[in-house]
Formats: C-alpha cells, sequence, structure tokens
C-alpha cells in the first residue's frame, strides 16, 4: 500500500484527499520506484477542476506528472532511455499520471537515471517544464540570431524557456514583475515589466518588433503584444490561451497535440543530460509534505515565489 493523493469529486484543493492504495507489482518492461520529491504543475490542479469537463467516469482523478526516487523492483526487460534499470538506480520519471504517490509503477520508456549531482527536488521539477520550453521553442523555429519575447518569463516554463533560448543564441525579452527582474539578467534576459504600458515598453526594446513570442502568461495583453510585435503569426505560440489562439490565428501547444507530445517526448533524455552537466538551472520555490497537496495547489494559484513547488512523500 502506498499514500496517494486523490481527487474524489471535481473543484478546488479542498476535494484532494490522501488514501491507502495498493501498487501493482511491475511486469514486463515495468519498475516500481519509491518516490522522494514530486515536481507540483498547474495541470495537476486542472485535472480535477473541472477545466477537461466533469465527466464522473474520470472520477477519481490522481494528479501528478513528474516525479524522481529510486528503484525499489523491476519487471523482465526493464530498459529505459538511458540503458537497464537495476532494483537501487536513482531514476526520474515523468509518468503521465498518478505521480502524488509514495510509490508508483511505470513504464520503464518514462525512467531516466537521475544525473548523481542533481538534487531530488530539481530532478523531480525538471521535465514537465523543460519539455514543455523545448515544444515552445521549437514550435516558432527560434534559432540563433533571434529575438524572442517570453511571457511569463519568471515562471516555471518560462524560466526554462529563457535559459534553453539563450542556449540556442537568441537574444531574450521576457515579462515579469519587478521582483523577478535581477534573476531574469542573471539568466542573460532583459526584463520588462507587465502591466499598463507594456507594448510602449517592449517598442523601445525592439522598435522593429521581435522573431517570435512565447506566451506562458495567457493574458489579452500578452497575446495582444506578441501579435503587434511579432509579424509572422506562425512564430507565435501559447500554452495557455487557448481561445485566442483560436480566434487570433496563432499556435497552442499541449498534451492533447501529436506534434507536442513528439517533440516532448523527444527532449527528455537530452534535458536530463544537461542538467547533468549543470547547464540548466531548476529553481525549487518551496516544499511541502506530500500530505499537505491541497495547500501546494491552493498557492500556486496565487502570487508566489519564482520557481517550483515539489512535494515530499
Amino acid at each position: 500500500m502506498a499514500k496517494t493523493v486523490v481527487a474524489t469529486a471535481f473543484g478546488g484543493p479542498e476535494v484532494l484527499t490522501v488514501l491507502d492504495e495498493p501498487v501493482p507489482a511491475p511486469g514486463p518492461g515495468q519498475v516500481q520506484v519509491r518516490l522522494r520529491a514530486i515536481g507540483v504543475n498547474p495541470y495537476d490542479y486542472k485535472s480535477y477542476s473541472g477545466a477537461f469537463g466533469v465527466d464522473p467516469a474520470q472520477l477519481p482523478v490522481r494528479p501528478g506528472i513528474e516525479g524522481a526516487g529510486v528503484v525499489v523492483a523491476v519487471g523482465d526487460d526493464a530498459t529505459g532511455p538511458t540503458g537497464p534499470i537495476a532494483v537501487g538506480d536513482e531514476v526520474i520519471v515523468n509518468p503521465g499520471g498518478r505521480a502524488y504517490t509514495e510509490l508508483i509503477t511505470v513504464p520503464a520508456d518514462v525512467t531516466f537515471t537521475k544525473p548523481a549531482g542533481l538534487p531530488w527536488e530539481q530532478a523531480a521539477s525538471l521535465l514537465s517544464s523543460g519539455t514543455t520550453a523545448v515544444d515552445a521553442l521549437t514550435t516558432t523555429r527560434v534559432s540563433s540570431g533571434d529575438t524572442v519575447l517570453i511571457h511569463g518569463a519568471a515562471g516555471a516554463v518560462g524560466t526554462a524557456t529563457v535559459q534553453l533560448a539563450i542556449a540556442r543564441g537568441a537574444t531574450v525579452i521576457g515579462t515579469a514583475r519587478a521582483a523577478n527582474h535581477d534573476a531574469l539578467r542573471a539568466l542573460g534576459a532583459t526584463p520588462v515589466e507587465y502591466g499598463d504600458g507594456l507594448l510602449d515598453r517592449l517598442r523601445e526594446l525592439a522598435p522593429n518588433g521581435v522573431d517570435a513570442a512565447i506566451d506562458t502568461a495567457g493574458t489579452d495583453e500578452a497575446v495582444d503584444a506578441s501579435l503587434a510585435l511579432v509579424a509572422d503569426r506562425g512564430r507565435i505560440v501559447t500554452i495557455v490561451a487557448f481561445g485566442r489562439a483560436e480566434q487570433d490565428g496563432f499556435r497552442a501547444i499541449g498534451g492533447g497535440d501529436p506534434d507536442s507530445v513528439r517533440i516532448r517526448r523527444e527532449a527528455r533524455l537530452e534535458l536530463v543530460e544537461l542538467a547533468g552537466r549543470g547547464g540548466f538551472e531548476i529553481t525549487v520555490a518551496k516544499t511541502f509534505p506530500l500530505a499537505d497537496a491541497a495547500r501546494a495547489h491552493a498557492e500556486l494559484q496565487e502570487q508566489h515565489p519564482r520557481g517550483k513547488f515539489v512535494l515530499l512523500p
């Protein structure tokens, strides 16, 4: 049995509870992992909020899409993207569901060897934000010499996108509240405060516009600025403002898009290796006991410190 966070109804964080649930033994091509840390993402609370529909057949919802821990059992032919997996291996898992738990059985192909120097909290927070960033940069074709505007640049996905864009040789302008500007400068981006007058401030920095824009904020302000500054709407992407994307003819990306699924899966191994070399910063803002998942979700939906929230079983 393993303590597992479960949403027994649709609603806010108050519908979460912790249950003792059985965990199946690993079958062929599977591994069982005792999680040491679990990444918290906005998708997690959206999964039971009703944002994706309220079909009772979907209940109970078991949130969580990424974590890191120690392998405690393996099935036959348990080989992951980084090679054969053995009991005792320290791994990162990106299973796509039910990660808010002490013990999880997952396919070996979503299991990656954790770099030895990478702390548990950072390892558990790496892949969701990182693969979303790669998806956004790939979709907008960002490359060396480009100037890219990143909205919500101090958030988890925004911070990942800033780093990976700069690694590609791009110049980055990032919107964020003033308290996060020094952190963005340290990453190599030029920060701009969002709010009234945003477009004017951006035009001062980029009078001829920008080559691409990536929206992780989802506000009309962010979308309007992107449309005003980017000539080619094929180089504007959002991970939040799906209605505006459909209305205004630019791209929205996410787990329901087959191209997004492929790009994100292909990016995972490279991101793990990059983090292991110290080439990718994962900032952890706050940790919570697994039993406090509801509090973590409530705080994540409010203004909070820069970085990822992490649950500790």
